[in-house]
């Protein structure tokens, strides 16, 4: 298999065994933004392409190094769907947790990920792969916004017992998160 960056690249061995195939606007501003956030990645995340030659699918995994999450390790899996960056990516967190913004099921309210927003700080095509790494990677440092908690549970044990919600996001981590 050719791997989708050496094909953008103009490698000859790949344009010579697949001349008919075009390369999609979408494919190349991957490249592209995968290279950015590549290089301006933060240091508590890592991303995984479990098939290099499908870089719209990819895996990334963020180990917090302060606040109520610090030493867990948690694991999101991205899609990027043909229409982006009309439409964000679609993101589903694989690790169970204890958080306002996340369910125990994987859906995740980050306000960037919504194609519509009231407040406005929705998808917008000037969006990259960048803006969403580091909003995830948000999750776990900021918890003042429980403005639109998805997980409202979790956003009220916060509210109200603050040392009881550490002990429970301390259990989840060491049952989930290592």
């Amino acid at each position: 298999m050719l791997m989708l960056a050496s094909k953008l690249k103009g490698d000859d061995a790949a344009t010579a065994s697949d001349t008919t195939r075009r390369v999609s606007v979408t494919d190349k501003l991957l490249v592209k933004e995968i290279a950015e956030l590549e290089a301006n990645l933060p240091c508590t995340c890592k991303v995984h392409f479990p098939d290099p030659n499908k870089l719209h699918c990819f895996q990334l995994t963020v180990t917090p190094d302060e606040g109520y999450y610090q030493g867990g390790k948690f694991q999101f899996e991205t899609e990027v769907p043909d229409a982006y960056n009309m439409v964000p990516p679609k993101v589903k967190y694989l690790t169970k947790i204890w958080h306002p913004n996340i369910t125990e099921t994987g859906e995740i309210c980050l306000s960037l990920l919504r194609e519509h927003s009231m407040d406005g700080s929705g998808w917008a095509p000037t969006r990259t792969l960048k803006d969403v790494i580091w909003g995830l990677n948000s999750l776990f440092t900021d918890l003042l916004n429980f403005d639109d908690p998805l997980n409202i549970e979790a956003a009220e044990h916060y509210l109200r017992d603050k040392e009881d919600f550490r002990n429970k996001v301390d259990d989840y981590i060491k049952r989930y998160a290592r």
